[in-house]
């Protein structure tokens, strides 16, 4: 054979097979090409994101791609709203992103109504004009998820349950366990409660990455190229997840008015103003009794010193 015609025989096979190892863990509707491997996710019409496949991808880079491919009669999430809690109740929609995959501090869906958002790209005010002022975008810290699970073979060991979910969400999503730091199990209820915190100045921690790959793994189908599921194992257990509410914290609290608060919140905040009220009215006519016997007896006494004099 020719030196040069094997040459390229040989760069053709090595070319091939660079192009058949060049793919995206992370993100399984990315497309990934050349030498050295590069891959993007389609976030618009004609607009291709570059993304890190070592990394998760940007929770707001996700729902852009989600929402194209929901236009295009494509694969992605099932659309439903949690009935409880303070959640992300908005649901997905089509947002801004930074370079970088960050929320812009303010979104409008491409509408004339706008509103703020923090660092998970949920709404933390009202929706407004275009004229709505976003100052910054503030960062979720905290977040807590509340997990279903279905039957199990045996017992759970709520001992182990802590050190397995972190184990599990480490070795999943590449996530420092320790931001694991509280877990409360409900066994009658099967539902287990982890909150994930971080320092709140941290701004390279990405929990709402974390958190909506998590939802995926547990409602849909997972972002990631291989399908597994996220499982914990919890000794001999392995925790079947059915449902997961994700619930956000921020360093600064949201600034929805009053009209716009859920009914359970309202009637507490009622109720507690009504045992206020009642507690000032029981106060204010103790006083006004006690006053009275005071009067009484002052009375009481000028008599009887009168009743001395003469």
């Amino acid at each position: 054979m020719n030196v040069g015609v094997f040459a390229l025989f040989a760069a053709l096979m090595v070319v091939g097979t660079s192009a058949q190892g060049c793919s995206c863990d992370t993100m399984k509707w990315a497309s990934c090409t050349g030498t050295p491997c590069e891959c993007k996710v389609t976030v618009a019409e004609n607009v291709d994101q570059p993304i890190d496949c070592k990394k998760l991808v940007p929770k707001c880079f996700l729902m852009k791609t989600e929402m194209l491919r929901r236009m295009r009669n494509q694969d992605t999430r099932s659309v439903g709203k949690p009935t409880e809690g303070f959640v992300d109740n908005d649901g997905i929609y089509d947002p801004d992103c930074e370079a970088n995959g960050a929320f812009k501090a303010k979104q409008c869906n491409k509408t004339e109504e706008c509103w703020c958002v923090n660092s998970a790209g949920v709404r933390r005010t009202e929706k407004e004009d275009k004229n709505i002022k976003c100052e910054k975008l503030v960062e979720t810290y905290w977040i807590r998820l509340i997990l279903d699970h279905g039957p199990l073979q045996s017992t759970l060991d709520q001992n182990l349950l802590k050190s397995a979910i972190g184990d599990a969400i480490q070795d999943r999503y590449s996530f420092d366990k320790n931001l694991v730091k509280e877990i409360e199990y409900d066994a009658d209820a099967k539902k287990i409660q982890v909150d994930i915190k971080k320092d709140m100045n941290d701004r390279s921690i990405k929990l709402a990455d974390m958190a909506y790959y998590m939802e995926k793994d547990i409602k849909k189908t997972p972002l990631f190229k291989i399908q597994d599921k996220f499982a914990p194992m919890v000794g001999s257990n392995k925790l079947n997840l059915t449902n997961i509410l994700v619930y956000y914290v921020d360093v600064e609290p949201p600034t929805f008015k009053m009209n716009r608060l859920a009914g359970g919140v309202i009637a507490a905040i009622v109720v507690v103003l009504l045992i206020v009220a009642a507690g000032l009215l029981l106060l204010f006519f103790w006083n006004r009794k006690r006053q009275g016997k005071d009067k009484q007896y002052s009375q009481t006494r000028q008599s009887d010193r009168e009743m001395e004099n003469k």
